[in-house]
């Protein structure tokens, strides 16, 4: 059993004694401390009710119903209004706090997490995650306990309403999203939908955008298919369906559709670090041959440097920002980023929203595409080259966690140092790049390298590991 409690939300496997678990009890502390502390982040409803109304979306996982049920209780009994999407996406749920006019919301998603796993992600009245503050406030009122519900007559409604198409239409109105070049190059695509939400929501943006589908993984029933993170080594399916199905394409997304990556036509990974790059390569383009000054992208400090390169090459200027999304998104809103995002397949686009959305992605990469007539394989082609390592430093007391950290800031001070979360060195002349960042939840420090070939990143995580090894070994 395990039960990870944070400022994003409260994560853990179903079942188990309360605390140990996400129990019942569990769902009920934690969504009862988010509805006591509506006032602190919005003084009066945004209807002129005097009742709060809250957006409850979950993705496809076993546990959904009875998270929701306990959830949607919860909120009725504080009071509350409650607006129920039923089966939706991550970024459908956020927008649709927008179109509900709520005051905030409530997403039932353990993302890419296997299929025990569930978990309650907290929105704003504008549909993004809370701050670190509003979070602390948050874990603080569930750890008291201290219980007060209201009576009879001043519980809250519920109603369902399903923003699936509301999501799409908002999607395809977007400036940059060519549908009609689109529609004219008329894609063969297999998507993956791994048993849960992408199911219902992808298909039918795919359709409204012209292409022949092919979905794999299309029925929601939680046993995901194979494990849920869309990463090379879980798709060998989808890249064999692509081969033999001769698609332009295949497309895998995670369990609440937030994160995203391609297939190549020839059953090649386009690797999902490559998904935010492609993106900002198409959106700086578009912008630059419009005049427009003053690009900003963003993403955080364990993605590849092949955003800052694409970024810097149309004249922009690449930020960073600590791990976590509501990390980069108010990294966004300080710069003014134009995109920005995450190296697993995350893409922000603010012109839509700020939060990942895989159909926002899907759509400005395949306007890509079709305005540049090449294969995705040949497209890949065309952008930074560059290798991740990833790895992690097993410790038996995490008083040493510090230490370690200390110690490669030290041995690395002649290079450039950033220490905005955990430690990343980068080495300019040769494009490469490390970082160390402890886990919260693990006793573990994780550490990713970034080179310009397999080998260099392999060497470099070698020459951090065996730095490590001085302190674990002592």
């Amino acid at each position: 059993m395990a039960l990870i409690k944070s400022i994003s939300g409260i994560r853990g496997t179903i079942g188990g004694p309360a605390g140990n678990g996400l129990t019942p009890i569990d769902i009920v502390k934690f969504t009862y401390a988010y509805c006591r502390t509506l006032p602190e982040r919005k003084a009066r409803p945004a209807d002129g009710s005097g009742k709060y109304r809250i957006v409850v979306g979950k993705d496809g996982r076993i546990s959904g119903s009875m998270v929701e049920q306990l959830v949607c209780g919860t909120l009725v009994a504080c009071g509350v209004n409650v607006v129920k999407c039923g089966y939706a996406s991550t970024p459908t749920t956020e927008l649709a706090v927008n179109f509900a006019n709520a005051d905030g919301g409530i997403i039932i998603t353990a993302s890419h997490n296997p299929r025990h796993w569930n978990a309650l992600k907290l929105l704003n009245d504008k549909g993004e995650f809370l701050t670190a503050e509003q979070g602390r406030s948050i874990l603080e009122l569930a750890q008291n306990e201290d219980f007060d519900f209201t009576d009879v007559d001043g519980l809250g409604t519920v109603e369902e309403r399903d923003f699936t198409d509301a999501h799409i239409d908002s999607v395809l109105a977007l400036e940059e999203v060519d549908a009609q070049a689109v529609r004219k190059a008329g894609f063969k695509i297999v998507v993956d939908c791994i048993n849960s939400v992408g199911s219902i929501i992808m298909p039918r943006l795919l359709e409204r955008l012209g292409a022949e589908c092919i979905v794999l993984n299309g029925d929601i029933t939680g046993d995901f298919a194979h494990n849920p993170e869309p990463l090379p080594r879980n798709l060998t399916a989808l890249s064999e369906a692509v081969v033999r199905h001769k698609a332009d394409l295949g497309i895998s997304v995670d369990p609440d559709v937030d994160r995203l990556a391609f297939i190549c036509e020839n059953g090649e990974p386009f690797v999902e670090e490559n998904t935010l790059i492609a993106v900002a390569d198409y959106l700086l383009g578009r912008a630059e041959a419009r005049g427009i000054k003053d690009l900003r992208t963003v993403s955080n400090l364990s993605s590849s440097r092949g955003l800052r390169d694409v970024t810097e090459a149309h004249g922009g200027v690449y930020c960073s920002a600590a791990v976590g999304e509501v990390n980069v998104t108010t990294r966004m809103h300080e710069v003014g980023a134009l995109i920005g995002g995450e190296g697993n397949g995350g893409v922000i686009y603010p012109a839509s929203h700020y939060g990942r959305d895989a159909m926002t992605g899907t759509a400005l990469f395949l306007s890509l595409m079709a305005r540049n007539g090449m294969k995705v394989s040949e497209y890949k082609k065309t952008l930074p080259e560059y290798y991740i390592d990833k790895n992690r430093i097993e410790l038996t007391d995490m008083s040493l966690a510090e230490p370690i950290l200390t110690l490669v800031r030290e041995h690395y001070a002649n290079e450039n140092v950033n220490t905005l979360d955990g430690v990343r060195i980068d080495f300019e002349k040769e494009r490469k790049w490390t970082i160390l960042r402890r886990s919260n939840t693990e006793p573990i420090i994780r550490v990713y390298s970034e080179a310009p070939t397999e080998a260099e990143a392999k060497a470099l995580s070698a020459e951090i590991m065996d730095l490590a090894s001085r302190m674990t070994e002592k």
